[in-house]
């Protein structure tokens, strides 16, 4: 049994605190708890986080919780996050645009980056411990996904607007992505209230928490008002709307492109989605009017680009957009110059 400190070490020990500046209360205050199990943690942080992100995180989480949900933080390492990962890629559902699992690879550590990161922040861990910064990304492939020829188009525009139980709904989506070569977030979050009828712009609200107008053609803006009429769009609520008066969701573009897969035998096998038609609309435009416009037209405001800074000095404005817009659609758009 170890006995009683004598005065003679107590002093010791106060001399040694001292010099180095640290009392009994911060040794006492350095006692952390331990960390909280990923099952504790991971419905905090997926509160915390936007819409789009958990949206494209809560997949991959789930497969944290199947396998460590009783797991402290602090007790994984790298090791066992690369166990996990190739775990992971063995039981991916094989679908054609699967690409040897690398993409779940890259989600599945973004996902647990996150989550270290906010436990960092939290001081919950120590940065130094954070095994997920440890964890390299799979490189990232080139895309498969290509501009669509005249013909194409002309086939997918067919499909959707002589097929399924609302092709109007579809028609209307299709174009709207078509013009403004939004991405699916954009169209989910559009309101009434971000339509500016006089000027033909739409308030695009994107990932990142980007935000831009959009030039789109009188043809459009009537279409979006129209629905907006006949739909009982709220002005504050999602504008797109189902036949009966419910906001549209992800399944809904789950629903559309998996008709036009079964109706178009190219773009079922080359898993055509809302992301081609940015791809067609943004090439058309690069190729006639040039990078600066077609990175504008994108909504791309990040400066972590091959070209560098020089894209500080080459902004387009929304009238060269509204001129590429007026081009493609061959309507007049009142900003056009």
């Amino acid at each position: 049994m170890t006995s009683a400190p004598t005065q003679a070490e107590l002093d010791a020990a106060r001399l040694v605190l001292d010099r180095m500046g640290v009392t009994a209360e911060d040794l006492l205050n350095s006692v952390k708890p331990p960390a909280p199990t990923f099952g504790e943690y991971i419905p905090v942080v997926s509160a915390a986080v936007s819409d789009g992100t958990r949206r494209a995180y809560t997949p991959y989480w789930n497969r944290v919780l199947d396998q460590w949900a009783d797991i402290s933080l602090s007790d994984r390492t790298p090791t066992d996050i690369q166990r996990l990962v190739q775990h992971v890629k063995a039981n991916l559902t094989v679908r054609r645009n699967t690409r040897n699992g690398n993409s779940a690879a890259e989600h599945l550590i973004a996902a647990l980056r996150c989550l270290y990161r906010h436990a960092v922040d939290d001081e919950l861990i120590d940065e130094r411990s954070n095994p997920a910064a440890k964890v390299a990304k799979p490189r990232r492939q080139p895309s498969n996904r290509r501009a669509l020829s005249g013909r194409q188009m002309d086939q997918l525009n067919e499909v959707v607007a002589t097929t399924g139980n609302d092709p109007q709904l579809d028609s209307l989506i299709v174009r709207f992505h078509t013009e403004t070569a939004a991405r699916r977030g954009g169209a989910l979050a559009l309101r009434p209230k971000d339509l500016d009828e006089e000027q033909c712009l739409v308030y695009l609200r994107e990932k990142g928490e980007t935000s831009r107008w959009q030039p789109v053609s009188p043809t459009l803006m009537w279409h979006l008002l129209q629905h907006v009429e006949h739909r009982g769009s709220p002005t504050n609520g999602r504008l797109l709307r189902n036949a009966n008066g419910t906001q549209i969701t992800y399944h809904r573009y789950d629903y559309l492109w998996s008709r036009v897969g079964e109706n178009l035998a190219w773009a079922g096998k080359q898993g055509v989605s809302t992301h081609w038609l940015r791809y067609t609309t943004l090439t058309w435009v690069e190729r006639h009017f040039g990078y600066a416009v077609a990175r504008a037209y994108a909504g791309h405001n990040d400066s972590n680009t091959d070209a560098g800074s020089t894209t500080t000095y080459i902004r387009a404005t929304v009238e060269e957009i509204a001129r590429a817009l007026a081009v493609l659609t061959g309507e007049h758009h009142p900003l056009a110059t």
